[in-house]
């Protein structure tokens, strides 16, 4: 049995910042999908609330989730994002069917 997972995270911008958080988020996409486990890695935007930005993931393990949260590409946008994120929350899921 496999021990994959996804995930979304939601992070929400403060208000009038979601036009910087933006380019942000898009600066991980490459190197995260880039990452030994990253299985998907994908930006999306909220239409009816543009400041709601979603990744939905998928990892190997919880290994490479770690080894994510570690990387210097996310360590750098935590310092950069730091004033103009409200909001941060992560759900770890299982795929059901």
């Amino acid at each position: 049995m496999s021990s994959a997972f996804n995930v979304i995270a939601t992070l929400i911008a403060k208000p009038g910042q979601q036009d910087i958080l933006e380019p942000l988020l898009r600066g991980l996409l490459e190197p995260t999908r880039q990452e030994a486990g990253c299985e998907q890695y994908d930006l999306h935007q909220d239409l009816q609330h543009p400041e709601t930005f979603y990744m939905l993931e998928r990892w190997r393990d919880d290994a490479a989730l770690a080894d994510h949260d570690q990387s210097a590409h996310i360590q750098s946008f935590r310092t950069k994002a730091a004033d103009v994120l409200a909001h941060f929350e992560l759900k770890r899921l299982k795929f059901l069917a």
